[in-house]
């Protein structure tokens, strides 16, 4: 039976003992600045990222990885007799989706399963622990994409974004919003719903407001929750996240809350002081 690796890209943000302890391969997204063009976690940090916007007024575009990066990324793999499974991000949000499609038509049949998370950051990340943890188990690939294609639609993905700029500055609200979010400290609710993100509140005033909001929804849904792995992802919102994971260790049976911080290219999207929750029902 050919070895399993599991891949992903740069936005599923995954701990870095995560990626050691289960070789999993991460083929990196693009910021582009006017200037310059960086790898997601590789080339620029996202303390730049935010320092830059806020001194040119400007955010940076992202850029999905090529068909030739992820061939560049597979290629030494398929060569050793392994097979691949990718897990990319939602296909509704990136082309990086498809660019792995065509890349996974240039190796033998079968040898490539490419599979569309249909969620993001932490969403993703669960579901690459779930391929990790079966390729370790001797799993073929077919295996795992099937199962990962059952349990994508069991992904829930919740986040509060701290400020609207950034959603401004990426089209995704209008200039009065902005100004009439800013003043009344409006505090958008986001959700991933069929791959796409969806506004499902608007709090008005502090931020924590919106946190707790977030949190009692997850926690109306417990006694649902998958109890292998639960994420609390965040933006410099470090306070935030670990208050998410002590309430969320001391009132669900999860065995695994991990906190993690999102990369430049979500963070590029949603800004600085965002904070959200994805598990698995």
């Amino acid at each position: 039976m050919s070895i399993v690796k599991i891949f992903s890209d740069s936005t599923s943000d995954l701990p870095q003992g995560w990626k050691d302890t289960y070789d999993i391969g991460i083929v990196p997204l693009y910021v582009v600045f006017e200037d310059a063009t960086y790898k997601d976690g590789v080339d620029i940090t996202p303390e730049e990222v935010y320092r830059r916007v806020a001194a040119n007024g400007a955010l940076p575009k992202t850029a999905a990885p090529s068909p030739a990066d992820f061939m560049a990324a597979f290629e030494p793999v398929i060569s050793s007799g392994g097979d691949i499974v990718y897990i990319s991000l939602s296909s509704s949000l990136s082309s990086t989706y498809q660019n792995a499609l065509l890349a996974a038509g240039e190796f033998p049949e079968g040898r490539v399963q490419v599979v569309d998370s249909e969620t993001l950051c932490g969403g993703i990340a669960l579901l690459v622990m779930k391929a990790a943890r079966a390729a370790a188990k001797g799993q073929s690939a077919p295996q795992i994409a099937s199962m990962l294609k059952e349990c994508r639609s069991r992904v829930e993905t919740e986040f509060v974004v701290d400020t609207l700029d950034y959603l401004y500055m990426g089209g995704r609200c209008s200039g009065m919003q902005n100004f009439i979010g800013s003043l009344l400290k409006i505090r958008p609710v986001l959700r991933l719903i069929d791959g796409a993100i969806v506004p499902v509140g608007r709090i008005r005033g502090k931020k924590e407001k919106a946190v707790e909001q977030m949190l009692q929804h997850a926690l109306a849904h417990a006694g649902e929750m998958d109890k292998e792995l639960l994420i609390v992802a965040h933006t410099l919102a470090e306070e935030d996240a670990k208050y998410l994971e002590k309430v969320l260790r001391e009132q669900t049976e999860v065995s695994e809350i991990a906190v993690i911080r999102a990369g430049c290219v979500i963070g590029s999207h949603c800004g600085p002081a965002t904070v959200g929750l994805m598990y698995m029902r």
